[in-house]
Protein backbone atom coordinates (compact mmCIF):
# COMPACT_ATOMS: atom_id res chain seq x y z
CA UNK A 1 0.00 0.00 0.00
CA UNK A 2 1.46 3.54 -0.87
CA UNK A 3 1.19 6.12 1.33
CA UNK A 4 -1.16 8.25 -0.49
CA UNK A 5 -3.87 5.54 -0.62
CA UNK A 6 -4.33 6.15 3.55
CA UNK A 7 -6.32 9.30 2.16
CA UNK A 8 -7.47 8.27 -1.32
CA UNK A 9 -7.56 10.28 -4.49
CA UNK A 10 -9.84 13.15 -5.50
CA UNK A 11 -9.59 15.81 -8.49
CA UNK A 12 -9.81 19.23 -7.62
CA UNK A 13 -11.17 21.56 -10.52
CA UNK A 14 -10.76 25.31 -10.37
CA UNK A 15 -12.41 27.86 -12.32
CA UNK A 16 -11.46 31.60 -11.76
CA UNK A 17 -13.92 34.35 -12.63
CA UNK A 18 -16.63 36.09 -10.46
CA UNK A 19 -18.96 38.09 -11.28
CA UNK A 20 -17.04 40.76 -8.90
CA UNK A 21 -13.57 40.35 -6.36
CA UNK A 22 -14.82 40.06 -2.78
CA UNK A 23 -12.44 42.20 -0.84
CA UNK A 24 -11.32 39.88 2.02
CA UNK A 25 -10.46 37.20 -0.50
CA UNK A 26 -6.94 36.35 -1.68
CA UNK A 27 -8.08 33.01 -3.81
CA UNK A 28 -7.34 33.39 -7.42
CA UNK A 29 -10.26 34.61 -9.05
CA UNK A 30 -10.88 37.10 -11.38
CA UNK A 31 -13.46 39.44 -12.86
CA UNK A 32 -14.31 38.82 -17.19
CA UNK A 33 -16.85 40.47 -18.70
CA UNK A 34 -17.29 36.89 -20.88
CA UNK A 35 -15.71 33.58 -21.13
CA UNK A 36 -15.88 31.35 -23.78
CA UNK A 37 -16.37 28.54 -22.05
CA UNK A 38 -16.07 26.08 -25.39
CA UNK A 39 -12.36 26.79 -25.27
CA UNK A 40 -12.11 26.06 -21.73
CA UNK A 41 -13.32 22.83 -21.97
CA UNK A 42 -10.94 22.03 -24.37
CA UNK A 43 -8.16 23.55 -22.16
CA UNK A 44 -9.71 21.58 -19.20
CA UNK A 45 -9.72 17.86 -21.18
CA UNK A 46 -5.81 18.41 -22.16
CA UNK A 47 -5.23 18.54 -18.33
CA UNK A 48 -6.89 15.85 -17.21
CA UNK A 49 -5.85 13.95 -20.21
CA UNK A 50 -1.88 14.87 -19.55
CA UNK A 51 -2.35 14.16 -15.19
CA UNK A 52 -4.13 10.84 -15.96
CA UNK A 53 -1.47 9.45 -18.39
CA UNK A 54 0.87 10.25 -15.41
CA UNK A 55 -1.17 8.33 -12.62
CA UNK A 56 -2.36 5.89 -14.44
CA UNK A 57 -5.51 4.28 -13.64
CA UNK A 58 -6.90 5.36 -10.29
CA UNK A 59 -10.28 5.57 -8.63
CA UNK A 60 -11.66 9.05 -8.13
CA UNK A 61 -13.33 9.32 -4.81
CA UNK A 62 -14.16 13.24 -5.02
CA UNK A 63 -14.62 15.71 -7.26
CA UNK A 64 -14.36 19.36 -5.98
CA UNK A 65 -14.91 22.16 -8.47
CA UNK A 66 -14.19 25.37 -6.58
CA UNK A 67 -13.17 29.30 -7.54
CA UNK A 68 -13.66 31.88 -8.36
CA UNK A 69 -17.54 30.99 -8.32
CA UNK A 70 -18.05 28.01 -10.47
CA UNK A 71 -21.87 28.55 -10.40
CA UNK A 72 -20.43 30.62 -13.25
CA UNK A 73 -19.88 27.78 -15.49
CA UNK A 74 -22.59 25.85 -18.04
CA UNK A 75 -23.86 23.01 -16.50
CA UNK A 76 -23.17 21.51 -19.40
CA UNK A 77 -19.55 22.29 -18.89
CA UNK A 78 -19.93 20.77 -15.74
CA UNK A 79 -21.01 17.36 -17.39
CA UNK A 80 -18.22 17.26 -19.95
CA UNK A 81 -15.53 17.66 -17.32
CA UNK A 82 -16.80 14.78 -15.03
CA UNK A 83 -17.12 12.35 -17.81
CA UNK A 84 -13.68 12.75 -19.14
CA UNK A 85 -12.51 12.38 -15.40
CA UNK A 86 -14.77 9.19 -15.45
CA UNK A 87 -13.31 7.99 -18.86
CA UNK A 88 -9.39 8.48 -17.74
CA UNK A 89 -9.69 7.44 -14.55
CA UNK A 90 -12.94 5.69 -12.64
CA UNK A 91 -15.21 6.75 -10.03
CA UNK A 92 -15.69 5.15 -6.83
CA UNK A 93 -19.34 4.00 -6.33
CA UNK A 94 -19.97 6.54 -3.70
CA UNK A 95 -17.78 9.42 -5.46
CA UNK A 96 -18.56 13.16 -3.69
CA UNK A 97 -19.09 15.65 -6.38
CA UNK A 98 -18.88 18.89 -5.16
CA UNK A 99 -19.68 22.88 -6.58
CA UNK A 100 -19.48 25.89 -4.77
CA UNK A 101 -21.97 28.66 -5.37
CA UNK A 102 -23.10 32.06 -4.68
CA UNK A 103 -26.55 32.13 -3.52
CA UNK A 104 -27.64 34.75 -5.79
CA UNK A 105 -31.24 34.05 -8.11
CA UNK A 106 -29.90 34.24 -11.57
CA UNK A 107 -27.19 31.40 -9.92
CA UNK A 108 -29.50 29.29 -7.73
CA UNK A 109 -31.83 28.87 -10.66
CA UNK A 110 -29.17 26.92 -12.14
CA UNK A 111 -29.01 24.07 -9.25
CA UNK A 112 -31.25 21.92 -10.72
CA UNK A 113 -28.94 21.90 -14.74
CA UNK A 114 -25.61 20.84 -11.94
CA UNK A 115 -27.70 18.08 -10.14
CA UNK A 116 -28.10 16.64 -13.30
CA UNK A 117 -24.95 16.93 -14.62
CA UNK A 118 -23.66 14.78 -11.79
CA UNK A 119 -23.09 17.10 -9.03
CA UNK A 120 -24.52 15.34 -5.57
CA UNK A 121 -23.28 18.18 -3.31
CA UNK A 122 -23.23 21.78 -2.71
CA UNK A 123 -21.29 24.11 -1.24
CA UNK A 124 -22.82 27.49 -0.51
CA UNK A 125 -21.21 30.73 0.11
CA UNK A 126 -23.73 32.27 2.46
CA UNK A 127 -21.08 33.97 4.52
CA UNK A 128 -23.41 36.42 6.55
CA UNK A 129 -26.94 36.91 7.34
CA UNK A 130 -26.96 40.74 8.13
CA UNK A 131 -27.43 42.95 4.93
CA UNK A 132 -25.26 45.24 6.19
CA UNK A 133 -21.97 42.74 6.41
CA UNK A 134 -22.92 41.13 3.29
CA UNK A 135 -22.29 44.61 1.55
CA UNK A 136 -19.13 45.06 3.48
CA UNK A 137 -17.82 41.97 2.49
CA UNK A 138 -18.53 42.50 -1.59
CA UNK A 139 -21.07 39.65 -1.11
CA UNK A 140 -23.70 40.25 -4.51
CA UNK A 141 -26.85 38.80 -2.68
CA UNK A 142 -29.07 39.47 0.26
CA UNK A 143 -29.51 37.56 3.72
CA UNK A 144 -32.77 36.37 2.24
CA UNK A 145 -31.55 35.35 -1.18
CA UNK A 146 -29.15 33.51 0.59
CA UNK A 147 -31.70 31.40 2.79
CA UNK A 148 -34.36 31.44 -0.30
CA UNK A 149 -30.89 29.64 -2.36
CA UNK A 150 -30.15 27.66 0.79
CA UNK A 151 -33.83 26.04 0.34
CA UNK A 152 -34.11 25.31 -3.07
CA UNK A 153 -30.50 23.59 -2.61
CA UNK A 154 -31.05 21.17 0.35
CA UNK A 155 -34.40 20.71 -2.23
CA UNK A 156 -32.15 19.67 -4.94
CA UNK A 157 -28.95 18.18 -3.91
CA UNK A 158 -28.56 15.39 -1.58
CA UNK A 159 -26.05 17.09 0.64
CA UNK A 160 -25.55 20.66 1.06
CA UNK A 161 -22.57 22.74 2.69
CA UNK A 162 -22.49 26.45 3.91
CA UNK A 163 -19.88 29.10 4.23
CA UNK A 164 -19.84 31.76 7.04
CA UNK A 165 -17.66 34.03 8.22
CA UNK A 166 -17.45 35.36 11.99
CA UNK A 167 -15.37 38.17 13.64
CA UNK A 168 -16.64 40.76 11.19
CA UNK A 169 -16.50 44.42 11.72
CA UNK A 170 -18.74 45.27 14.82
CA UNK A 171 -19.36 42.29 14.87
CA UNK A 172 -20.94 41.29 19.16
CA UNK A 173 -20.66 37.71 20.22
CA UNK A 174 -24.52 37.73 20.88
CA UNK A 175 -25.00 38.79 17.42
CA UNK A 176 -22.62 36.13 16.18
CA UNK A 177 -24.72 33.28 18.21
CA UNK A 178 -28.00 34.68 16.98
CA UNK A 179 -26.91 34.76 13.01
CA UNK A 180 -25.42 30.88 13.75
CA UNK A 181 -28.18 29.86 15.43
CA UNK A 182 -30.75 30.97 12.78
CA UNK A 183 -28.15 29.23 10.35
CA UNK A 184 -28.04 25.54 12.55
CA UNK A 185 -32.40 26.00 13.05
CA UNK A 186 -32.41 25.25 9.19
CA UNK A 187 -30.69 21.83 10.02
CA UNK A 188 -28.00 21.51 7.62
CA UNK A 189 -25.57 18.53 7.64
CA UNK A 190 -22.19 20.12 7.18
CA UNK A 191 -20.83 23.71 7.90
CA UNK A 192 -17.28 25.96 7.11
CA UNK A 193 -17.27 28.22 9.65
CA UNK A 194 -14.10 30.82 9.07
CA UNK A 195 -12.72 33.76 11.30
CA UNK A 196 -12.49 37.01 9.15
CA UNK A 197 -8.16 36.92 8.13
CA UNK A 198 -7.01 39.78 6.70
CA UNK A 199 -4.94 39.07 3.81
CA UNK A 200 -2.02 40.81 2.48
CA UNK A 201 -2.96 41.68 -1.49
CA UNK A 202 -6.53 42.13 -0.97
CA UNK A 203 -8.42 45.11 -0.69
CA UNK A 204 -9.16 44.76 2.88
CA UNK A 205 -5.27 43.70 3.58
CA UNK A 206 -4.54 47.20 2.04
CA UNK A 207 -7.98 49.37 4.23
CA UNK A 208 -5.80 47.69 7.49
CA UNK A 209 -2.15 48.17 6.80
CA UNK A 210 -3.65 52.29 6.18
CA UNK A 211 -5.81 51.56 9.98
CA UNK A 212 -8.82 52.30 7.92
CA UNK A 213 -10.47 48.45 8.72
CA UNK A 214 -11.88 49.46 12.09
CA UNK A 215 -14.10 47.75 14.49
CA UNK A 216 -12.22 44.37 13.87
CA UNK A 217 -12.67 42.35 17.21
CA UNK A 218 -9.32 41.50 19.72
CA UNK A 219 -7.87 38.07 20.32
CA UNK A 220 -10.26 37.45 23.00
CA UNK A 221 -13.62 38.40 21.46
CA UNK A 222 -12.53 35.89 18.47
CA UNK A 223 -11.57 33.58 20.73
CA UNK A 224 -15.40 33.76 22.78
CA UNK A 225 -16.39 33.25 19.23
CA UNK A 226 -15.05 30.31 18.07
CA UNK A 227 -15.51 28.88 21.23
CA UNK A 228 -19.49 29.61 20.94
CA UNK A 229 -19.22 27.59 17.59
CA UNK A 230 -18.47 24.93 18.58
CA UNK A 231 -21.07 24.94 21.88
CA UNK A 232 -23.78 25.53 19.34
CA UNK A 233 -22.80 23.10 16.55
CA UNK A 234 -22.24 20.45 18.72
CA UNK A 235 -25.51 21.11 20.09
CA UNK A 236 -27.11 20.86 17.02
CA UNK A 237 -25.50 17.71 16.14
CA UNK A 238 -22.75 18.84 14.18
CA UNK A 239 -19.30 17.80 15.28
CA UNK A 240 -16.06 19.69 14.55
CA UNK A 241 -14.27 17.06 12.91
CA UNK A 242 -11.89 20.01 12.00
CA UNK A 243 -10.60 23.32 13.05
CA UNK A 244 -13.03 25.46 10.97
CA UNK A 245 -15.84 22.58 9.67
CA UNK A 246 -18.71 21.00 11.58
CA UNK A 247 -20.64 18.14 10.40
CA UNK A 248 -23.32 15.54 11.29
CA UNK A 249 -21.63 12.05 11.22
CA UNK A 250 -21.16 10.68 7.80
CA UNK A 251 -21.78 14.09 6.11
CA UNK A 252 -17.62 15.44 6.34
CA UNK A 253 -15.95 16.39 3.61
CA UNK A 254 -14.89 13.57 1.95
CA UNK A 255 -12.79 16.20 -0.87
CA UNK A 256 -11.23 17.92 2.25
CA UNK A 257 -10.52 14.72 4.06
CA UNK A 258 -8.11 13.77 1.01
CA UNK A 259 -6.46 16.71 1.97
CA UNK A 260 -6.27 16.63 5.33
CA UNK A 261 -4.87 12.87 5.13
CA UNK A 262 -2.68 13.03 2.86
CA UNK A 263 -4.29 11.60 -0.15
CA UNK A 264 -3.02 12.41 -4.15
CA UNK A 265 -5.43 15.38 -5.69
CA UNK A 266 -4.82 16.58 -9.16
CA UNK A 267 -4.85 20.12 -9.70
CA UNK A 268 -6.53 21.27 -13.22
CA UNK A 269 -7.47 24.89 -13.61
CA UNK A 270 -5.54 28.28 -13.50
CA UNK A 271 -3.27 28.87 -10.26
CA UNK A 272 -4.91 24.86 -9.11
CA UNK A 273 -2.08 23.09 -6.67
CA UNK A 274 -2.20 19.35 -6.30
CA UNK A 275 -0.28 16.37 -5.09
CA UNK A 276 0.77 13.02 -6.70
CA UNK A 277 2.11 10.21 -5.97
CA UNK A 278 4.48 9.18 -9.47
CA UNK A 279 6.89 6.00 -9.57
CA UNK A 280 10.04 9.10 -9.10
CA UNK A 281 8.41 10.44 -5.54
CA UNK A 282 5.74 12.53 -4.22
CA UNK A 283 5.35 15.77 -5.93
CA UNK A 284 3.32 19.03 -5.34
CA UNK A 285 1.90 20.90 -8.47
CA UNK A 286 0.81 23.94 -9.48
CA UNK A 287 -0.25 25.98 -12.33
CA UNK A 288 -0.60 28.98 -13.80
CA UNK A 289 -2.55 31.88 -12.13
CA UNK A 290 -3.55 33.94 -15.17
CA UNK A 291 -6.85 32.51 -16.38
CA UNK A 292 -5.26 33.82 -20.27
CA UNK A 293 -1.90 32.13 -19.61
CA UNK A 294 -2.87 28.95 -18.25
CA UNK A 295 -5.61 28.45 -21.24
CA UNK A 296 -3.14 28.70 -23.61
CA UNK A 297 -0.39 26.57 -22.08
CA UNK A 298 -2.88 23.83 -21.17
CA UNK A 299 -4.69 23.68 -24.83
CA UNK A 300 -0.54 23.28 -26.09
CA UNK A 301 -0.34 20.46 -24.02
CA UNK A 302 0.57 21.35 -20.11
CA UNK A 303 -0.44 24.53 -17.51
CA UNK A 304 2.24 23.69 -14.69
CA UNK A 305 4.19 26.28 -13.68
CA UNK A 306 6.55 23.85 -11.74
CA UNK A 307 6.64 20.68 -9.93
CA UNK A 308 8.44 19.97 -6.77
CA UNK A 309 9.66 16.80 -5.33
CA UNK A 310 9.09 16.10 -1.95
CA UNK A 311 11.26 15.50 0.45
CA UNK A 312 10.61 12.75 3.36
CA UNK A 313 11.21 15.59 5.50
CA UNK A 314 8.67 17.56 3.74
CA UNK A 315 6.17 14.55 3.46
CA UNK A 316 6.32 13.85 7.05
CA UNK A 317 5.77 17.64 8.21
CA UNK A 318 2.78 18.17 5.62
CA UNK A 319 1.39 15.17 7.21
CA UNK A 320 1.36 16.42 10.58
CA UNK A 321 0.38 19.64 9.50
CA UNK A 322 -2.66 18.41 7.73
CA UNK A 323 -3.91 15.67 10.00
CA UNK A 324 -3.73 17.58 13.25
CA UNK A 325 -6.15 19.77 11.96
CA UNK A 326 -8.58 16.84 12.38
CA UNK A 327 -10.37 15.60 15.39
CA UNK A 328 -9.36 11.91 14.20
CA UNK A 329 -6.08 13.50 14.69
CA UNK A 330 -2.32 12.03 13.41
CA UNK A 331 -1.08 8.56 12.87
CA UNK A 332 2.74 8.53 14.79
CA UNK A 333 3.17 5.14 13.35
CA UNK A 334 2.74 6.34 9.98
CA UNK A 335 4.51 9.93 10.57
CA UNK A 336 7.46 8.08 11.62
CA UNK A 337 7.55 5.72 8.47
CA UNK A 338 7.36 8.91 6.49
CA UNK A 339 9.72 10.55 8.06
CA UNK A 340 12.19 7.54 9.18
CA UNK A 341 12.16 8.49 12.73
CA UNK A 342 9.56 8.90 15.24
CA UNK A 343 8.60 12.26 17.32
CA UNK A 344 10.65 13.34 20.31
CA UNK A 345 9.04 11.46 23.34
CA UNK A 346 10.24 14.67 25.47
CA UNK A 347 8.42 16.97 23.82
CA UNK A 348 5.27 15.41 23.18
CA UNK A 349 4.99 14.49 26.71
CA UNK A 350 5.74 18.18 27.29
CA UNK A 351 3.19 19.00 25.29
CA UNK A 352 0.30 16.96 26.43
CA UNK A 353 1.14 17.67 29.99
CA UNK A 354 0.60 21.41 29.09
CA UNK A 355 -3.22 20.50 27.53
CA UNK A 356 -2.14 21.32 23.95
CA UNK A 357 -2.24 17.75 22.41
CA UNK A 358 -3.89 14.05 23.50
CA UNK A 359 -2.21 10.91 22.84
CA UNK A 360 -4.42 7.58 22.76
CA UNK A 361 -1.58 4.63 21.98
CA UNK A 362 -0.47 5.86 18.18
CA UNK A 363 -3.17 8.49 17.69
CA UNK A 364 -1.78 12.02 18.36
CA UNK A 365 -4.71 14.79 18.63
CA UNK A 366 -4.32 18.25 19.27
CA UNK A 367 -7.23 19.27 22.35
CA UNK A 368 -9.28 22.69 21.62
CA UNK A 369 -7.04 24.48 23.36
CA UNK A 370 -4.31 23.16 20.69
CA UNK A 371 -6.17 23.94 17.61
CA UNK A 372 -5.98 27.57 18.32
CA UNK A 373 -2.26 27.18 18.35
CA UNK A 374 -1.21 24.54 15.37
CA UNK A 375 1.53 26.20 14.55
CA UNK A 376 3.02 26.95 17.30
CA UNK A 377 2.66 23.06 18.10
CA UNK A 378 4.39 21.85 14.84
CA UNK A 379 7.17 24.44 15.42
CA UNK A 380 7.91 22.55 18.87
CA UNK A 381 7.39 18.61 17.49
CA UNK A 382 9.71 19.16 14.06
CA UNK A 383 11.97 21.71 15.35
Amino acid sequence: MQDWQHGGFGVYVHWPFCKAKCPYCDFNSHVRQSVDQSAWAEAYFSEIERTAAETGPRAVQSVFFGGGTPSLMDPALVASILDRIAARWSMSNDVEITLEANPTSVEAERFRGYRDAGVNRLSLGIQALDDTDLRRLGRQHSAAEALAALALARETFPRVSCDLIYARQDQTLAGWQAELAQLLSLGPDHMSLYQLTIEDGTAFGRLFAEGKLRGLPDEDLAAEMYEATEGLCRQAGLLAYEVSNYAQPGSESRHNLIYWRMGDYAGIGPGAHGRLTLPHGRFATSTLRSPEAWLAAATKGNGETERELLSDEDRAVEYLMMSLRLAEGSDLSRFAALRDRPLPEDRLNTLIQDGFLTRHGDILAATPTGRLVLNRLLLELCA
